[in-house]
């Protein structure tokens, strides 16, 4: 693998919670061992504000963080991509962009919590879970010895990270 910083793109279909939400972890978990981006297949025209206040509650610098469409990253200059990580089943059912730099890809779905149906507080738990997920998820993605592993023994890993790691189907 690469030598650092691998470049990692979180997919999903608005590109306003969850996908933002993992750039936002995954900026501050990685440090420079990692350049974050996401993206969706049909980006909403603001992030969320249940996400916007999650993560400025918990200090995250939301500098740079808005909704783009995943053809952004496909245009002759996108950065060429390490790893690509699906979040959604919407993102994943559609015909992505051929990513340059021929990443390795994992499917790491989780329940939508923009699509929440419930009071506000009950959301915030919502985006509150999914948050959880997503922070358990790339804390164990971002200490991989990526520098060790190759092939299909990292593509194992990865896709076993988004199997039901800190997956609760009954939040959604």
């Amino acid at each position: 693998m690469e030598t650092a910083p691998l470049k990692v793109l979180f997919i999903c279909k608005g590109n306003h919670a969850r996908s933002i939400m993992a750039e936002s972890i995954m900026r501050r978990l990685a440090g420079d061992k990692f350049m974050v981006f996401s993206a969706g297949s049909q980006p909403q025209p603001e992030v969320s504000p249940f996400a916007a206040r999650l993560l400025k509650s918990l200090n995250h610098d939301m500098a740079g963080l808005h909704p783009k469409s995943w053809n952004e990253f496909a245009q002759a200059g996108s950065p060429e991509l390490d790893f690509v990580f699906t979040l959604s089943e919407t993102a994943a059912n559609a015909v992505p962009p051929a990513w340059p730099g021929n990443p390795l890809a994992a499917l790491w779905t989780l329940p939508d919590p923009a699509a929440f149906q419930g009071d506000d507080v009950q959301k915030a738990l919502a985006f509150a879970d999914a948050y959880r997920m997503l922070s358990n998820r790339i804390s164990i993605f971002s200490s991989l010895p990526l520098s060790t592993l190759q092939g299909m023994a990292l593509q194992h890993r990865l896709d076993a990270i988004g199997k039901d790691m800190g997956r609760r189907d009954d939040a959604a």
